[in-house]
């Protein structure tokens, strides 16, 4: 479908580029059926950037889903609950302070107070800008089973990974701070992502692994979309993401972004690339031709990329 911008332009709706470099019809194999499903984690100001290859990686792949996410401008509030349980919560609930602060989770919708949707998971959490963890509160196990509560420690406790070994749904709300100095959430949430039992990052941490080095079968892999300071920050600023276990793809390549794209280092690719070869290396076989055909696609956008900005300068040159 191609559409008019406000400057006459016509765009490709599918694609969101310009009607005369529009990658559809380089797709060969459109909606490829990729066995491992890919979740897509993408920072909110990396939709409309002109190299973004998410685009790329949703035209031709039909087991994907994209959640935008926002950096937490004030405080954000977090709900984790299994996917095998209902809106109830275990029968061991302890509230956990950090930092000399915490929330009192009531159970109302105006001013002063969290909504009940916020509080009603297994897990609750507030972070501040940046991700740090300001309280949570938790239904796993007796307060008393914690000592000195850190955050990160208790989320990627056994306790912990076991209750979410099943699957988990995660939910968001963003807070905003009014005038007189309250707090109030957002009656709509920023997203609510299913997690299903197999899933795993693909994120170079320290606690990263290679693909064959890891013990189970990946069914999901969440993938983070953004430059690498934004990806960061999407990383910081999501917590349970820690409680997935952590992939890599050590590849020792530069990225096809090349010079219109800068890349700290040999090995730091694109988002369509890193999911090409963590599918090539989790995946059917049967897909490596529609894969590499993604590829293509990339190298040839980030080519229109190129040309343009070449015929800029030339005509910066000839003024």
């Amino acid at each position: 479908m191609v559409t008019n911008t406000s400057s006459g332009r016509p765009m490709c709706y599918s694609c969101s580029k310009p009607s005369r470099i529009c990658l559809c019809t380089r797709i060969k194999t459109p909606s490829l059926n990729n066995s491992v499903a890919i979740t897509i984690l993408q920072h909110s100001l990396e939709l409309n950037h002109p190299l973004n290859s998410t685009r790329i990686a949703t035209l031709g792949l039909k087991n994907l889903s994209v959640v935008s996410v926002s950096d937490v401008n004030f405080e954000a509030q977090f709900a984790i609950r299994p996917l095998n349980s209902n809106s109830e919560v275990g029968s061991h609930g302890s509230e956990v302070r950090t930092n000399g602060s915490c929330c009192d989770y009531q159970e109302t919708q105006n001013g002063g107070g969290y909504s009940s949707q916020v509080g009603s998971g297994l897990i609750t959490f507030t972070i501040r800008k940046s991700g740090a963890v300001s309280s949570f509160k938790h239904h796993c196990m007796p307060q008393s089973q914690l000592e000195n509560p850190n955050f990160d420690q208790f989320l990627t406790s056994s306790v912990v990974l076991d209750a979410l070994s099943n699957g988990f749904v995660v939910k968001k709300w963003q807070n905003k701070q009014l005038g007189n100095g309250c707090i109030k959430t957002e009656e709509m949430e920023e997203f609510g992502i299913r997690v299903p039992p197999g899933s795993a990052l693909l994120f170079p941490s320290e606690d990263s692994v290679l693909i064959e080095d890891l013990g189970f079968e990946v069914k999901n892999l969440i993938v983070l979309d953004g430059t690498w300071a934004k990806a960061k920050r999407v990383y910081n600023e999501n917590p349970w993401l820690k409680a997935l276990p952590h992939l890599k793809v050590d590849l020792d390549k530069m990225s096809l972004y090349g010079e219109v794209r800068t890349q700290p280092r040999a090995g730091c690719l694109s988002t369509i690339e890193s999911i090409v070869y963590a599918l090539k290396a989790v995946g059917n076989e049967t897909e490596t031709d529609g894969l590499d055909n993604l590829l293509d696609v990339f190298e040839s956008m980030v080519g229109d990329q190129r040309r343009c900005m070449n015929e800029r300068l030339s005509q910066i040159s000839l003024s």
